[in-house]
């Protein structure tokens, strides 16, 4: 369900070159004996994830989804980017379901916060808070508003009804509030890392109150977790993928621009780009994750791209076919000279674009580029598409003698901004 070529990548070394040290460190992260190895809940998580759990998921998104028209999910990073990502990509941009999916606990801007609370102050809401620590200052002050309009607008009993926390499963902020005021919740693993949670009721569950098959993500990611038992690089692409990552590295290119042609997969890029910035970005090692969406960017990075300094590579993802087509009209008048389409694919055209792109690239630019690419944009695809991206995210890391799955910078901006905002 998603394919690696490696054709357009210049690659100075032989992938193969590598295969020993992909076999070390793939028994590393089945047996977790690896670096993080506390925090690899998520490799066997398509075979032992909580079958009740993700039941009672079901069962209580379908009970929201009667109640709302509004669902405002409230968590930052691997707390909303993974869920977001799902279901615009899934449902697409403009979605006519029934339930709108708001985005709040990201941002302290002011501005933002008021906006979204005026917005949704005449219709039906219900809030899903994701927090492990319940600490997490962004969501943290977003949900003080939130907690407080629910009350006021339902009264606290119906308000507590409409509020599902998920958070760590016996400790923390959010799960004493939870647990004092009576809110249905999901646990989050204590062995699976924010960023990887994705596949977790931190994304399962506001991905299912927007209508959207879970049980399929599951089937795709049990599918990839099959397709990458083997760590033999010439059946493995994501492996291979992490092996190629290295090798442009080693070349030079320490940016990594994520490029689709699918408007609706921007979010699919914002949490790619957490995915493996935060788990490779250590020790001054590692690429940095960037993204564009073409054609769109190619009207304001494309000329960088073409003639700048050569410090990236691109990876494509691609979407052998879309949500849906259209077929380019023809007018009889053709004052705007473009009846030379008519008649043609508009999913077509998207593809040319693409081509003639790479080739200028690659051939009069001389970037590199990997393109991956996926059948469809489907939720059994989006499972797929997540394993395949952990699998070679862990591989990538090790590859750098890191762990993968801590975030030590991240807790050095927690503590600054605690002291600064005067936090005992």
């Amino acid at each position: 369900m998603m394919k690696l070529d490696t054709k357009h990548a210049f690659l100075k070394e032989d992938i193969l070159s590598y295969q020993d040290k992909v076999n070390a460190h793939h028994e590393a992260l089945m047996n977790k004996t690896g670096k993080g190895n506390d925090f690899v809940g998520w490799v066997e998580w398509p075979n032992n994830y909580d079958k009740e759990e993700f039941e009672r998921i079901k069962t209580v998104a379908a009970e929201i989804r009667n109640k709302c028209e509004v669902c405002v999910v409230c968590g930052i990073g691997g707390s909303y980017l993974g869920a977001r990502a799902a279901i615009e990509m899934i449902n697409g941009l403009y979605s006519k379901d029934k339930v709108e999916m708001i985005f709040l606990g990201n941002t302290f801007s002011s501005s933002y916060i008021a906006q979204i609370l005026d917005y949704i102050k005449d219709k039906e809401v219900c809030v899903n808070v994701i927090s492990k620590s319940g600490t997490t200052t962004e969501t943290s002050l977003a949900f003080r508003f939130l907690k407080q309009f629910m009350e006021e607008k339902y009264g606290k009993e119906e308000a507590c009804k409409r509020i599902v926390a998920t958070t760590d499963k016996a400790r923390g902020t959010l799960k004493a509030i939870a647990d004092k005021e009576g809110y249905e919740t999901f646990v989050i693993p204590d062995d699976i890392g924010g960023r990887f949670s994705v596949i977790t009721p931190v994304g399962l569950f506001p991905i299912a109150v927007a209508g959207i098959d879970i049980d399929a993500i599951m089937n795709g990611l049990k599918k990839a977790y099959d397709d990458m038992a083997d760590p033999d690089l010439t059946k493995n692409d994501a492996y291979a993928y992490a092996v190629c990552r290295r090798i442009l590295e080693n070349q030079g290119k320490n940016v990594e621009m994520l490029v689709s042609y699918e408007t609706q997969m921007t979010m699919v890029a914002e949490w790619w780009k957490q995915l493996f910035g935060e788990s490779e970005g250590k020790e001054e090692k590692g690429n940095l994750p960037t993204s564009a969406n073409f054609s769109t960017d190619l009207h304001s990075l494309g000329q960088f791209i073409q003639e700048g300094k050569k410090v990236l590579y691109e990876t494509l993802l691609l979407v052998d076919k879309p949500m849906k087509d259209l077929t380019f009209p023809s007018d009889p008048e053709n004052a705007d000279g473009m009846n030379y389409l008519a008649g043609k694919s508009v999913d077509w055209v998207n593809k040319m674009a693409c081509q003639g792109t790479l080739e200028a690239h690659e051939v009069t630019g001389g970037v590199p580029n990997l393109i991956l690419t996926m059948d469809d944009m489907s939720a059994e695809s989006f499972g797929y598409m997540c394993y395949f991206f952990f699998r070679a995210c862990a591989m990538t890391c090790y590859l750098l003698d890191i762990n993968p799955f801590n975030q030590p910078g991240v807790e050095v901006y927690k503590k600054n901004m605690f002291r600064l905002l005067g936090k005992n």
